[in-house]
């Protein structure tokens, strides 16, 4: 599916983080030193910041946008519509976002709600927040990005726990006459549900309790039911045959060619795969945007995350012609080609663990 979006501007981006670290660099309970730096290699990722059990995705996402809305110095009365991208909401019921925004200081005629995406969310979620201001009297949008990845993952499985961490990430969004047009592609494979999944959960698995106790079998089925399942030579395989041609069709869409993009953002899936997206699009070292060390996989928050940590001062003195593609959990992907910039430089700030914690 193809979509322009008309006469509506990033304003801003901010992102948010635990301070607790963690890394296999320094931590050789599960990986010696000599298989923590052949994974460092790999992955691209020396420490990951891990969200203590208190600190929710949301309320890492609210500290973005507190801190994103005084930084553009908007009044949160004039934010019409909050699009919350998530696989991790409080609660089933309600809606995140209702509850976010009470907290932000929303008006009550603003549309709030929650998308249930991971890698490829922050660009379905600046669609749709796009799409909502182009077709409504809406003026200004947030959407916000975030997940607790690290609490999906089965203890001890050498295979996922050195990439995810924890994070959340802010995008604001606003009309302005004459704004440079925001070309979207995105689509979808169901047929690559599997591929990375957490069974149990949901209503089809649920691990809401009967009166009567479980056996001990079906508890330990559930506990590793409720865990990130991930197929990691099929997501590779599936990155590589999805991703080339999304870009080359959003280039295409856009009238542009790669020559033309300053800064290709990608989810930061690991540096291994970014490394072979980037040679197979074409992109040179200089615009393409690698940003593991530090923060890992953070699902629907790496690309926000990504901008704010690395790109603060390029958006800050000019505009900049940016490719952002996020692909992943679903199958799922997308991609935007947007102008972006000059805006006030994008921060990653610090959740600390007394932050008051988003509650109804």
């Amino acid at each position: 599916m193809k979509a322009i979006i008309e006469g509506v501007r990033i304003a801003g981006f901010r992102a948010a983080v635990p301070p607790h670290r963690h890394s296999f660099m320094e931590d050789h309970s599960l990986f010696s030193a000599e298989e923590a730096e052949k994974l460092l290699a790999t992955t691209g990722v020396y420490e990951r910041r891990i969200a203590p059990p208190h600190i929710c995705a949301s309320d890492m996402c609210v500290a973005a946008a507190e801190g994103l809305l005084a930084q553009l110095g908007w009044d949160p009365a004039t934010v019409d519509v909050l699009v919350f991208v998530s696989q991790d909401p409080d609660y089933n019921v309600p809606a995140t976002s209702c509850v976010m925004q009470k907290r932000l200081g929303l008006p009550t005629s603003a549309a709030c709600f929650d998308v249930n995406l991971g890698c490829s969310g922050f660009v379905y979620g600046l669609w749709m927040a796009g799409k909502l201001l182009g077709g409504s009297s809406g003026k200004r949008a947030l959407v916000l990005c975030g997940d607790t990845s690290s609490r999906h993952l089965v203890p001890g499985d050498r295979s996922t726990l050195p990439l995810f961490g924890d994070a959340g990430g802010a995008a604001a969004l606003e009309c302005v006459e004459g704004a440079t047009p925001i070309h979207v592609v995105v689509g979808t494979d169901g047929g690559g549900a599997k591929n990375i999944w957490v069974k149990a959960g949901g209503r089809r698995n649920s691990l809401v309790p009967g009166r009567e106790p479980w056996p001990a079998e079906t508890q330990e089925r559930l506990f590793t039911d409720s865990r990130l399942s991930l197929n990691g030579a099929e997501v590779f395989a599936f990155t590589l045959r999805a991703v080339p041609p999304l870009v080359r069709d959003t280039l295409e869409f856009a009238g542009i060619g790669v020559e033309d993009i300053d800064l290709c953002v990608m989810h930061q899936a690991n540096a291994f795969m970014l490394e072979h997206l980037r040679k197979k699009t074409k992109f040179p070292p200089e615009k393409f945007v690698v940003d593991m060390h530090d923060f890992g996989n953070t699902s629907s928050a790496s690309i926000p995350l990504a901008v704010s940590h690395r790109l603060g001062e390029a958006l800050s003195t000019g505009t900049r012609k940016m490719l952002l593609a996020g692909f992943g959990v679903g199958w799922s992907w997308g991609a935007v080609v947007a102008d972006v910039g000059p805006i006030p430089a994008p921060e990653v700030q610090e959740i600390p663990d007394d932050f008051p914690l988003l509650t109804p």
